[in-house]
């Protein structure tokens, strides 16, 4: 069994898959992010399909926003389930850097996911 974290895009519409594929398609690894949509579900039905992404041993999950849906979804997993840290603002470059340190202890990869979304974002 692996060591390594796996990450869930927790995000509105149809923005987790995008998020993954390319992320996917950038790095070539496979099956460490599982994309997870809010679309065409209530609050109960989204706790659920996160419950069931996280299955499996300590994640990471990445939020779109720092409120709505799956933010408060992804706040509740944190308090129900072992080994789950949030951080939110996921953009391609936070995923891609987790797919290549996803060895860390969980602690240092939400920090250093967080760090590097941070770094994404500038004016030019």
């Amino acid at each position: 069994m692996s060591d390594e974290l796996r990450g869930v895009v927790l995000a509105h519409g149809s923005l987790a898959q995008a998020l993954v594929a390319a992320a996917e398609e950038i790095s070539g690894i496979r099956d460490a992010l599982v994309p997870v949509s809010n679309a065409g579900c209530n609050r109960p039905v989204l706790e659920e399909r996160l419950r069931e992404a996280l299955e499996g041993g300590p994640a990471l999950i990445f939020v779109d926003l720092p409120t709505g849906s799956c933010f408060v979804a992804a706040l509740r997993a944190m308090g129900s389930v072992d080994r789950v840290r949030v951080v939110t603002g996921v953009n391609l470059t936070m995923l891609l850097d987790f797919l290549f340190h996803r060895s860390l202890p969980l602690d240092q990869a939400a920090a250093r996911a967080g760090a590097m979304g941070v770094q994404a974002i500038a004016e030019r």
